[in-house]
């Protein structure tokens, strides 16, 4: 019998799927990652019976990246980055997704892609077939590999997908392949070189990350932009004249709107300032209207959310996956805006009649149903419409919000036009014209459903033509002229949208982005106010380069883009022509640079006038001064370096210790809550001195076989929490305290309380592999039980040790029992090479799992 392997995006939709496609029994097991299950079942496939294996990714198989040695900001030159080359990588490397993949792809005959029907899920698609192509014949054969196509889930939709199968789109994947090697060579190159630049010479920067994006940085262009608006804008002072006539009284609006000089205002009182009376000229009644909601889209989604409901679009669009994959809603990220003309819109509405929350709207719909307006059509999928009734408890109160909101906007659509009846009435004071406007709501239609949009104020006309009414007063009022608001986030996506900046996928992503780079804050009413940082990036953009902040640059990129996607432009052509352009124009940036600098010069402090002396640098024996603003760092007046420090948690001089490879002083750093602590030299966190040192380690990675404070020294065996650390002495806090911390989680073991001294021996303990601590006691009060001062032996396995170890986890850890997956006891084991030693027998195993709950 043969196998069809099927592939989701999301667990959660693999196990949607199954349950839908599946006709008989469903057997369901966990896959070798733990992240993955698969679902089996029997059916039929292309009219033969089958074995049918459901499963899923987590997102993308592999990312791009630079090879290995180009991932040194130190040791490459950026403009490099525009040439040199790159690999696919695993996107998550402990999901160990391909090796899974291609594990349950053995035996298979076929495979069946569900995958998101957008450009991003078509590069899934290619990303899957590479991985099983070992192991599944001809997986590129348009009669081995088939494309599932689906807008929402839900019986009919799955279904009608399984049966109209149809194969994966490569230029669409290419496309997608071709704006990921623009983003990460465009932007790593002028990201890495200006965070260097600028970093080394200014402190209170506070971002850790001076980013550019091809993307990101017009859509700061455009808060930017709106900023210097309101910075510019000069108010100027107008009059205008005010009437108010009639009992009850009204206030009239004045024909000539306003003016700038006071005399004139002060011609035309004089004029009518005596006047009793008003004269009706004109009443004319017109019907008016508001018409219905188009069908909903991504960017509609998106600004509703942020205007209405408060919530960012990165959140939303969040949101709106979760109910997507729980089958409520359809698929979230489209541009269509109109209904297919055989969707049933009854069938959908009929869903809520029901409904506690929906029920009255929904019946009154199906009593006087309306077809929807006319949208457009962009081909990809249908709009964003409800799948499934659900009730308020079903949901958080942000998940419940939004869901309301699209089902609301669904009602709104079929609903009828609000209509209403406006009234305007022309009066004459002297020789002056005047008008009030009243409206009257004659049908509420799609308000009822959608309430916030609820008619104003209904007030009938007061007056009657010829009529003539007194006149209560009439004066001069003045005001200002007031400058634009910041950006809402509805207004920023609507550019992004008007200028072809981002797709509907991307958009949350660049808004967030520019959010946490500390370029814009987010102010009341979600609008965008942008940092000095912020300013300071485009200002100095603008004066170097325009194009590289204005959109229309990523407008012409993002439609060469979608030529590929149409096959209508080559792949490699396409990637040349961009690289070229922006390699040109990064290195005209480098060789400008100084007209931005000028203008973080006004802005920022520099490092030689910040900081406080802190440690001695290896080089000249000065104090450096510690920054210790975002990101923290030690600074050189002296050497003009600067180097870098891990952030999160406190710095201090590690007892005037130094380090014996560069003669620099070391430093203790804690991260504070997580409770982790070790030493470390911050000319080798910058420069790891040894291969398999990676960079921005401390000494607890540090491989030196002579340093006293290296993991060499003082690691005592592997973690089997994680089964990829060592546990390392921590003397940082002593005598007072002494612990053993994981080099790569969070797993602590606080140990010999009171002990004046703990070291770490030679020699190995023969049950465990683990090393030997020697511990020395001089109080009276805390020797061992059996009165002696000083003894050596193992921390998991002595029995004098067990009574003065405290079981200890920090924050972030988890509660499961460690992995028996660990290498070997010793420290060698950490190492990932030499003197690994065998594991713990299974007693000693149990023992050991103790310290890790």
């Amino acid at each position: 019998m043969k196998t069809v392997l099927m592939v989701a995006e999301k667990p959660s939709l693999a196990a949607s799927l199954a349950n839908i496609l599946c006709t008989g029994k469903l057997n369901t097991r966990k896959g070798l990652n733990n992240a993955c299950s698969i679902h089996e079942w029997r059916g039929t496939f292309r009219g033969e019976s089958v074995v049918f294996k459901m499963t899923s990714v987590c997102g993308h198989v592999m990312s791009l990246d630079f090879i290995g040695k180009y991932n040194s900001w130190d040791k490459v030159d950026p403009i490099e980055l525009f040439t040199c080359p790159t690999e696919k990588k695993e996107a998550t490397p402990k999901l160990k997704m391909p090796y899974f993949l291609s594990q349950e792809a053995r035996g298979c005959d076929y495979l069946v892609l569900w995958l998101d029907c957008d450009k991003e899920g078509e590069n899934i698609c290619f990303e899957v077939m590479n991985a099983v192509s070992k192991n599944i014949r001809n997986v590129f054969s348009n009669t081995v590999t088939f494309r599932a196509r689906f807008s929402a889930i839900t019986e009919k939709d799955i279904r009608m997908a399984m049966n109209n199968l149809s194969h994966p789109n490569e230029n669409e994947a290419r496309s997608v392949d071709a704006r990921q090697e623009l983003d990460l060579r465009i932007g790593c190159a002028f990201t890495r070189f200006q965070t260097k630049f600028f970093q080394g010479r200014y402190s209170d920067l506070d971002s850790s990350l001076i980013s550019y994006g091809p993307c990101q940085t017009p859509t700061l262009g455009f808060c930017v932009q709106r900023h210097d608006a309101i910075q510019m804008f000069k108010p100027e002072t107008f009059y205008y004249l005010q009437a108010s006539v009639g009992n009850p009284e009204v206030t009239l609006e004045w024909s000539r709107v306003r003016v700038f000089e006071k005399d004139i205002a002060q011609l035309f009182h004089s004029r009518i300032r005596d006047a009793r009376e008003a004269i009706v000229d004109s009443v004319k009644t017109k019907d008016s209207a508001k018409t219905r909601p188009q069908a909903l889209n991504t960017v509609e989604l998106m600004k509703a959310a942020s205007s209405g409901l408060g919530l960012g679009p990165h959140t939303a669009m969040q949101i709106a996956e979760k109910l997507y994959t729980q089958g409520f809603i359809s698929y979230p990220r489209t541009e269509t805006t109109q209904y297919s003309p055989n969707f049933d819109l009854h069938g959908t509405v009929r869903l809520f009649q029901n409904s506690s929350e929906f029920g009255e709207e929904a019946r009154a719909i199906l009593g006087d149903f309306n077809q929807p307006r006319k949208g457009v059509d962009c081909g990809d999928h249908p709009p964003i419409t409800p799948m499934k009734c659900a009730n308020r408890g079903d949901f958080d109160s942000d998940t419940w919000r939004l869901y309301d909101y699209i089902c609301r906007h669904f009602l709104a659509t079929v609903s009828r036009d609000l209509k209403y009846k406006t009234t305007h009435s022309n009066l004459r004071i002297g020789e002056e014209l005047f008008s009030v406007t009243t409206n009257v709501l004659v049908d509420p239609g799609f308000t009822k459903v959608m309430t916030w949009q609820a008619f104003g104020k209904n007030e009938k006309s007061p007056f009657v033509e010829g009529e003539v009414v007194k006149v209560n007063s009439v004066r001069i009022a003045e005001s200002q002229t007031g400058p634009p608001d910041y950006l809402t986030e509805s207004e920023l996506i609507g550019l992004m949208e008007q200028h072809g900046i981002g797709t509907d996928a991307s958009i949350p992503v660049h808004i967030n982005n520019i959010s946490q780079r500390n370029y814009v804050t987010v102010g009341s009413g979600r609008r965008l106010i942008p940092t000095t940082l912020g300013i300071v990036l485009v200002h100095g953009y603008q004066k170097i380069d325009p194009e590289l902040v204005l959109p229309t640059m990523r407008s012409a990129v993002e439609k060469m883009l979608n030529l590929i996607a149409q096959g209508s432009a080559n792949y490699q052509m396409v990637l040349n022509h961009a690289l070229e352009i922006f390699k040109m124009k990064f290195v005209f940036f480098v060789k400008n640079i100084a007209n931005m600098d000028t203008l973080f010069e006004v802005s920022f402090s520099s490092l030689a006038d910040s900081g406080k002396s802190f440690s001695r640098c290896g080089k000249c024996r000065r104090y450096m001064k510690y920054i210790q603003m975002k990101p923290a760092r030690l600074h050189c007046s002296n050497c003009d370096d600067t180097y870098a420090l891990p952030n999160g948690g406190t710095l201090r001089v590690y007892r005037e210790l130094k380090c014996p490879l560069d003669d620099f002083e070391l430093v203790a750093f804690s991260s504070g809550v997580k409770g982790r602590s070790y030493p470390l030299c911050p000319y080798c966190y910058n420069n790891s001195p040894f291969p398999d040192m990676p960079r921005n380690s401390g000494c607890n990675q540090c491989t030196n076989p002579t340093c006293p404070h290296s993991l060499t020294s003082l690691g005592v065996c592997s973690c089997h929490e994680c089964s990829r650390g060592v546990l390392v002495l921590d003397c940082t806090s002593a005598p007072k305290s002494w612990k053993l911390g994981c080099n790569s989680c969070d797993v602590i073991i606080n140990i010999f309380k009171d002990a004046s001294k703990v070291s770490v021996e030679e020699e190995l303990c023969e049950d465990c592999g683990a090393q030997m601590l020697s511990v020395v006691y001089k109080q009276e009060r805390t020797k061992f039980r059996d009165g002696s001062e000083e003894k050596t032996g193992c921390i998991f396995c002595s029995e004098d040790f067990q009574r003065l170890v405290e079981k200890h986890r920090a924050v972030h850890a988890r509660t499961s029992a460690p992995s028996r997956r660990g290498r070997g006891g010793g420290r060698g084991g950490g190492r990932g090479g030499g003197g690994a030693r065998g594991k713990p027998p299974k007693d000693k195993m149990a023992q050991l799992a103790a310290y890790f709950v």
